[in-house]
């Protein structure tokens, strides 16, 4: 198995993992469709992702990174950001989201990038624990909130 970065090839794979990832319900399987044939269709040098590839050629996870101009708890104006980031079940414990990270890393290090951020849900212990694991710092708790306004009949 190895780290590489991801092929349009892949397409159907990383959808795959994406929808596990994000649970995304049905009708956002268009929306992640769109989103991957767009990263192909339109080269971006801040965005990389990365994906662990199986012996049978099959993907077993993946890692989306960008380049951000802030992040929570950084003090550089361009961050490297770990956008989302997967493995599948079977292949976890194994070192292989270890082995995402770190390539992550180095490409943002090969683009003079000095620091990575990342963020998880609150809930999610999982996350949290490898992310502390692989020296990442708790910079921030947030919870977020939005409100639809309606316009108003005069």
């Amino acid at each position: 198995m190895k780290i590489r970065q991801v092929q349009k090839s892949d397409s159907v794979e990383w959808l795959r993992m994406r929808n596990q990832l994000w649970y995304s319900p049905p009708e956002s399987l268009d929306e992640h469709s769109q989103e991957i044939e767009q990263y192909f269709s339109e080269f971006n040098p801040n965005l990389a992702t990365f994906v662990v590839e199986r012996l049978n050629g099959k993907l077993g996870g993946f890692l989306e990174a960008s380049i951000r101009s802030y992040a929570e708890g950084c003090t550089t104006s361009r961050v490297g950001y770990i956008e989302g980031w997967y493995v599948d079940s079977d292949l976890r414990r194994q070192g292989w989201g270890k082995a995402l990270v770190l390539a992550a890393e180095n490409w943002a290090k090969q683009k003079g990038i000095e620091e990575m951020a990342s963020d998880c849900e609150l809930d999610n212990g999982v996350s949290l624990q490898a992310h502390l694991a692989l020296g990442y710092v708790e910079v921030e708790r947030i919870i977020c909130f939005s409100k639809v306004l309606k316009k108003e009949e005069f």
